[in-house]
């Protein structure tokens, strides 16, 4: 499962350097960035496993083990997950603003695909393939949009929310591959069930950190030329 997430992670990468621009080679760590934003979904959706199948075994769940053990996470009702759950959506909202809406989105879709410990497994594929294509397709939808000045933020949100809508609902795309892989999204999203507003958070999110980051680098490069 972690290798999952660190192969899905430098899949949005690779994506976002090609987008803004951004060094490839990059090591830098942004505190609050994009990394941490991805580690802090993949120890959400390791604790809603746990708790929907009955994980026990901590070494099963890497990330969610760090977490636990770092932050001290007390284990509520004996049963490993439900703790870990809410400090976590508690920091995605704190440090992300995100809404409620987005940890409990995750539940519901971990509750109606996991319902034994044989199904994580498979799930977990299913969200790297929903993931993947979202965000690509949202890429090649949106484009120049998403080089728009972070104080756009707004804006670049409503734009968002429209192409997501747009992938859901349109049938008429001119680009075949545009088409396919709104049809392999689609797909997606009715087996795991998230919805719309769910999907243009996270897009909006992502690209909202990656512009972030970007803009660090920039004024990095100005200090050590300065």
């Amino acid at each position: 499962m972690h290798r999952f997430f660190n192969v899905l992670y430098q899949i949005y990468m690779s994506f976002l350097n090609k987008i803004f621009g951004r060094k490839a080679n990059q090591e830098t760590v942004k505190v609050g960035g994009m990394e941490d934003f991805m580690t802090l979904i993949r120890v959400y959706l390791q604790a809603s496993m746990a708790a929907q199948v009955g994980i026990t075994n901590l070494a099963a769940l890497p990330d969610l083990r760090v977490f636990k053990q770092t932050l001290k996470v007390p284990t509520l009702n004996n049963k490993l997950g439900l703790g870990e759950k809410k400090r976590c959506a508690k920091m995605l909202s704190e440090v992300y603003g995100l809404s409620d809406t987005f940890g409990t989105e995750i539940d519901a879709s971990v509750k109606r695909r996991c319902k034994r410990l044989q199904d994580v497994q498979p799930y977990m594929l299913q969200f790297q393939g929903f993931s993947q294509d979202l965000m690509m397709l949202m890429g090649n939808i949106m484009q120049w949009k998403f080089r728009l000045p972070s104080f756009m933020r707004s804006a670049l949100r409503s734009m968002t929310e429209k192409a997501v809508h747009d992938v859901m609902t349109k049938n008429d795309w001119k680009d075949d591959n545009v088409r396919r892989t709104a049809a392999q999204v689609r797909h997606y999203q009715q087996t795991l069930g998230f919805s719309e507003a769910w999907m243009t958070e996270f897009v909006h999110t992502t690209v909202m950190l990656a512009k972030k980051e970007k803009r660090a680098d920039i004024d990095d490069e100005k200090l050590k030329n300065s």
